[in-house]
């Protein structure tokens, strides 16, 4: 009888502290949302916190900004564009929206009525790792800003929303296409925009110059490693995982600089010539974490390539755009023919803030999958870099 007292005494008190106990925050929730300087005039902004979710679907953390026009909004809520940035660094000390100016066409974006949320992607600005050209864990860092941007009332964010990335935000946006039904159905994904994306992780590393191949293969390692505790040894000696190392901490600077250039010359030594094909378990985890084409389900597809990156192949973008309208895919495809890889997104803001206009609109999406490539007249950009 005193046993059978205990169990239930026992019993009692579990039951009282699961009862107490706080609820586990879902994907998604916001967390805090700090208000920050910086914003165009009539918007106001804030730097957040937010639960998302990692490579394994546990819960993880990532911070971003949030920018909203001033006063109410309708009450559908405002539409949304959710910005992914470019590759900064793989440290967690790399915040990559330090400022808003960062964030190409926000002051349109705004005026137009729309929230604009860019996510850091966790482990940048939060403890690392930072998920390197990790769809998944990407995706749901994008998709998760846009419900933390809904969680803020203020910001008066809607369900409507449009993807637009760069490069690494590309890839991003790309997973996010394909993810976004699945992981996050209460959203409404209108379209996304994917500017210099990375596609087929191994063809566009194999086709990038030595000395560009050297950095991003020390990255995607190094974080890899980390993220899903790949062994750098099999790809790399004791001398050339110091050299890794030490070439990706920090965040990336002026790529011109005198400290970047020697870096970059040790990382094509030892890893320009580097092909992780056929080497496991690297190859599965770029066939991972490629993307071959978008289907006939996915939202409407804007592609932007410029035929002077010398980072992401325009033959492998074009293989992407193809395999993607062979499947029923709604896909524009937009060719710079000589902009660098660091200036396309700006280079070509204005079409795609046109194209996610007419996202919102409602209007049908046109196709270039029943037509040749539109060829855009060049447009003025700054300095190039590749």
């Amino acid at each position: 009888m005193k046993i059978a007292a205990l169990r239930r005494v026992l019993a009692v008190v579990l039951l009282s502290m699961l009862a107490g106990a706080p609820a586990v925050a879902a994907p998604g929730t916001l967390l805090e949302a700090t208000p920050v300087d910086g914003a165009p005039a009539g918007a106001r902004a804030w730097r957040i916190r937010y639960e998302t979710t990692n490579v394994d679907g546990g819960l993880t953390q990532s911070t971003g900004v949030l920018v909203a026009p001033d006063g109410a909004g309708p009450p559908a809520g405002r539409d949304v564009v959710a910005w992914a940035h470019g590759t900064v660094g793989i440290d967690p000390a790399c915040v990559p929206i330090r400022t808003l100016d960062q964030i190409p066409g926000l002051a349109e974006m705004l005026a137009r009525g729309w929230v604009v949320v860019a996510t850091d992607y966790p482990g940048l600005g939060t403890p690392g790792p930072h998920a390197y050209l990790v769809g998944d864990a990407a995706a749901a860092a994008v998709l998760d800003s846009v419900r933390a941007a809904i969680g803020h009332r203020m910001a008066g964010a809607g369900r409507r929303v449009v993807v637009w990335g760069h490069s690494q935000g590309g890839h991003a946006a790309l997973f996010t296409a394909n993810r976004a039904a699945a992981y996050a159905p209460e959203l409404q994904l209108l379209g996304t925009a994917a500017v210099s994306p990375p596609t087929d992780l191994a063809r566009n590393m194999q086709h990038a110059d030595p000395t560009v191949r050297g950095l991003l293969m020390a990255f995607t390692a190094r974080s890899w490693a980390q993220v899903y505790g790949a062994d750098l040894g099999t790809i790399a000696n004791a001398t050339t995982q110091g050299v890794i190392k030490r070439a990706t901490v920090g965040c990336e600077g002026d790529p011109f600089s005198a400290a970047a250039l020697v870096r970059l010359l040790r990382l094509r030594a030892r890893l320009g010539s580097l092909d992780l094909g056929g080497r496991a378990p690297w190859d599965a985890l770029m066939a991972r974490n490629s993307i071959t084409s978008l289907s006939a389900s996915a939202a409407p597809l804007l592609l932007v390539q410029s035929d002077g990156d010398g980072l992401v192949a325009t033959t492998v973008t074009r293989a992407f755009f193809e395999a993607s309208c062979e499947r029923g895919a709604v896909a524009r495809y937009l060719r710079l023919p000589d902009t660098g890889h660091a200036t396309t997104a700006i280079a070509s803001a204005d079409d795609v803030l046109a194209w996610i206009a007419e996202r919102f609109s409602g209007r049908a999406a046109a196709t270039d999958c029943t037509q040749e490539v539109r060829a855009a007249a060049p447009v003025a950009a700054g300095p190039q870099q590749q």
